[in-house]
């Protein structure tokens, strides 16, 4: 069964559905998510993606992100697809998303609202090898560093909605003082 996506209007507001890789092949908007989940030292969760994964294989990526089903809720599919390629659930919260486009290997195009989602985690994830072939916890500082001085290592979405996401912690953390 051909995986199907929810394309979107620049508001969020479905228009149509298409099959998964037609839409990244033609660049269409369509709807998905990011997770960034973090553990009580304040570390994030990062997965290395499945080289034989579609496209940006290899790379370092937040915790998880997908695609909403057509009929599913994008919390609901947050929640489930970080089961599957994570291994583990948590509670989830959206914290902002945003509208990006990129052209990527293989040929493909990536253009999508990504709405963003934090959880809370101290275990170890159990990955699932079709999707994600490494894991690490890494602090803050230390990503922001490496993606400065080594940015082909990483997503381009990751690069694209990371500040935000700092911006979003550094308000917790003064909100917790």
């Amino acid at each position: 069964m051909e995986e199907q996506v929810i394309l979107v209007d620049e508001r969020d507001r479905p228009i149509g559905i298409a099959e998964k890789m037609q839409a990244h092949r033609d660049g269409l908007l369509h709807r998905a998510f990011s997770i960034f989940v973090t553990n009580t030292k304040g570390e994030l969760l990062l997965q290395k993606r499945s080289r034989s994964k579609y496209h940006s294989g290899g790379l370092w990526t937040n915790t998880c992100c997908s695609h909403p089903r057509p009929g599913e809720s994008t919390e609901a599919a947050a929640r489930r697809r970080l089961q599957e390629e994570m291994g583990f659930s948590c509670d989830l919260h959206e914290i902002f998303n945003f509208t990006y486009q990129a052209n990527l290997d293989n040929g493909l195009i990536e253009h999508e609202f990504d709405r963003v989602f934090v959880g809370e985690f101290n275990g170890k994830p159990i990955l699932n090898p079709e999707e994600a072939e490494d894991w690490c916890w890494i602090e803050i500082n230390d990503l922001r560093d490496d993606i400065q001085a080594h940015p082909d290592r990483y997503t381009f979405w990751l690069k694209v909605c990371f500040k935000k996401f700092v911006s979003y912690m550094d308000t917790v953390v003064r909100q917790n003082v």
